[in-house]
Order: structure tokens, then sequence, then C-alpha cells
């Protein structure tokens, strides 16, 4: 992928690979991410299936099953891995906003 093999992903990425932390098919993926986000996030029917596959072409997902034509995915070893890079990419910088926004950092 273009973002150097997924260094750091944008946010409907992330969801995605969140939701995807237990089995799901892609439009209750979408539900999913609308529900968990307040409706804050919501991915298009097109960029969800151009991202799951691109994520399954990068071995980040794979189809564990289908069912009435509709295809469930979860996170390989490798996707979980980006997952938690990503995750820990964030809290980092949440904790260096924090520091400078709440008067902690020197300047």
């Amino acid at each position: 992928m273009a973002r150097e093999q997924l260094k750091t992903l944008t946010e409907q990425m992330y969801y995605i690979l969140l939701i995807l932390t237990e089995h799901h098919h892609g439009y209750g993926i979408m539900q999913e991410v609308d529900s968990r986000t307040e409706g804050r996030v919501r991915i298009g029917a097109g960029t969800l299936y151009n991202l799951l596959s691109r994520f399954e072409e990068e071995d980040i997902i794979v189809q564990v099953s289908e069912e009435d034509r509709r295809k469930i995915y979860t996170l390989t070893d490798k996707g979980l891995n980006v997952l938690r890079n990503e995750h820990k990419r964030l809290k980092q910088l949440v904790s260096d906003g924090n520091k400078i926004l709440e008067g902690g950092a020197p300047k």
C-alpha cells in the first residue's frame, strides 16, 4: 500500500481492523463502525470493499467463511500486529498532545 506498508492507517482503515478482531461480513462492518463511533465515522460500500480487497491482498485479513453470499472476514496475525502498532502510535500522539495542551511539556 502507498502508506509505507500500513505504517499509519486512515480512520476508516483503523475502525475496519478494530471491528475485524471478531468475525464480520462487509455490511456488518459498516453497521458496527457506525454504532461504535456513534455515527462519527461512516464507511461507504465502495470504500469498504476496496479496503477489504487491499487488506486481503496484504494478508491483513482473511475470509473465514461465506454465508448466504456474505463473505465473513477476520484479522490475520499480521493484521493484529498492524492494528496494535497503530493503536500504540495513536496513544503516543494523544500523550504528546496532553503534555503540550495541559501545560506539562517544556517549550
